[in-house]
């Protein structure tokens, strides 16, 4: 009786096997607690047959962007680079030419804009290449007025044993000092000497970044940065420095765009990201993304959601105003298809916990069509699979590919045609969220229904009030609401079949029901 009257009192939409009921069905989200999608733009859409993805091309893709549900894109390295994945950049104020020119950039931005689409861009300020101009004089020049850019120690300072023999007992074996030819000294790189990294103790060259900003937000109107590397600014004994900086990076990008929106990348325990949040706003939050991954290949709820809501009430402890930047995977890490060993029920819960958990969720290009791929990292940012391969125009070549092929996934195009693919799994998913202010927006209230095989928990927002439950597991499970939750007797989302009739619940295997009162 009660899911006929839900019938008849509302709408339904049916995606990817899914069944939303929505009386008003307008979009609730907005940006940047929205959807974000990283592009590797070299991997993504090529316009013009040359093998490499381009500006042009993903320009091309907005629509399918905005019909996806996104509401910004974060873009890797656009910048001039030796290298492929352009994170050592030799002109912080260019295009990369086989990514296109400035003006392709603009245009990409103002089409973005005309969809609503903000555009964040990688910047990377902790090191630059050793090939770029500021480097190359100094490394020849000690007197070069881009000497202090970079850290230097002479050969002979007794430090530099001390810290390369520290270095040879780390798993990673690497010497962070670098000898340059014909030269007494060495410099100091993080991530190896062709990335050299920039100092920060020069007024000098903070002007300089500071300028960088200025330029990429008011000459090319983006909106915000991903900001790599963020806790190296300084060494790690130096962190309440690194923090610091970024505070000051904030106030001066604020000057320039008072809604200015930055990102970062602080790849460490929680309770150690939490004090960049006082200059870095939003952050990655990784632990998270490894709970989620954890939880569903166990099957088990465990403590993801008391671990969330930790996190959540330490981060509002130092920035009450804190945006939890939230993903399952990112172009570091092993992609989420093959982190579930191409299980696509434990990929789909994977992405029905990110959307239906407190954050601002980050999408990494492919994920939604089911993408695979391992490290070494260039195998975790393969090309995207637009069409199959005898129509797919658009599909780069520039590298040969070992985990996605149309013998391992779908194209997007078959993908759309067929109600029970993963992207369509993805839209209904982005479209429940996107216009929900509980889910964009709400707290997070972990619910015990004596299951660990179930994920519960309540959303609350202003006079929107849902129950949200996942069943994890390859077994149906069927259970009696809570008395304490009898209220929520309105199902307002559900897929697999799962369903609530006079109190009890019906969770089909990888399942998901969400109850409103």
């Amino acid at each position: 009786m009660q899911k006929l009257l839900i019938v008849l009192l509302f709408s339904v939409v049916f995606i990817s096997g899914t069944n939303i009921v929505n009386a008003q069905y307008t979009n609730a989200s907005k940006w940047p607690a929205g959807i974000s999608y990283e592009i590797f733009v070299q991997s993504f859409c090529d316009s013009d047959g040359d093998g490499k993805g381009d500006i042009k091309g993903m320009t091309s893709k907005l629509d399918y962007l905005k019909d996806l549900g996104i509401e910004a894109v974060w873009l890797m390295p656009m910048n001039p680079s030796p290298s492929y994945h352009k994170y050592d950049v030799t002109d912080y104020y260019g295009i990369h030419p086989d990514y296109g020119t400035t003006a392709d950039f603009k245009n990409f931005v103002n089409e973005a804009h005309r969809r609503n689409i903000k555009v964040v861009i990688d910047m990377v300020l902790n090191h630059c290449s050793n090939q770029h101009p500021w480097f190359v004089d100094a490394a020849k020049n000690e007197d070069s007025p881009y000497r202090d850019y970079f850290v230097w120690t002479h050969k002979d300072d007794p430090q530099v044993k001390v810290f390369v023999d520290k270095i040879n007992e780390d798993s990673r074996n690497r010497n962070r000092w670098n000898k340059v030819e014909e030269s007494d000294y060495l410099y100091y790189s993080y991530f190896g000497s062709h990335m050299p990294d920039l100092n920060y103790d020069s007024p000098k060259l903070r002007e300089e970044i500071f300028k960088i900003g200025h330029y990429w937000l008011t000459k090319m109107g983006i909106d915000g940065f991903r900001l790599d590397a963020a806790r190296h600014i300084f060494p790690e004994e130096r962190a309440k420095e690194s923090q610091a900086w970024w505070v000051y990076f904030l106030n001066e990008m604020q000057k320039i765009k008072k809604d200015v929106y930055l990102v970062g990348e602080v790849w460490a325990p929680f309770d150690q990201v939490a004090p960049y949040l006082k200059g870095i706003p939003a952050l990655f939050n990784f632990d998270l993304a490894s709970a989620i991954k954890k939880a569903v290949n166990e099957e088990q709820s465990d403590s993801l959601l008391i671990k969330q809501k930790k996190i959540e009430e330490y981060y509002t402890t130092v920035n009450p105003k804190f945006i939890d930047a939230t993903f399952l995977t990112n172009h570091d890490q092993d992609r989420m298809m093959s982190s579930v060993d191409n299980n696509i029920n434990k990929a789909k819960m994977g992405a029905a916990l990110l959307l239906t958990l407190p954050g601002s969720p980050y999408l990494y290009y492919g994920e939604e069509i089911g993408m695979r791929g391992k490290e070494p990292d260039e195998y975790i940012r393969e090309p995207f699979l637009w069409d199959d391969i005898k129509n797919d125009k658009n599909r780069t070549t520039w590298i040969k590919p070992l985990y996605n092929s149309d013998s391992t996934i779908e194209p997007l195009a078959k993908q759309l045609k067929d109600k029970n693919s993963l992207v369509n799994y993805y839209k209904s998913f982005i479209a429940l969220r996107n216009n929900s202010k509980a889910l964009t927006f709400g707290e997070l209230t972990p619910i015990d229904l004596g299951k660990s095989e179930l994920c519960a928990f309540q959303r609350n927002f202003e006079d929107e009030n849902l129950l949200v439950i996942h069943n994890l597991s390859q077994t149906a499970i069927n259970i009696s609401l809570l008395e304490s939750l009898k209220e929520y007797d309105m199902v307002i989302f559900e897929t697999k079949g799962s369903n609530l009739k006079k109190n009890a619940l019906h969770l089909a295997s990888y399942s998901t029901l969400v109850l409103k009162k």
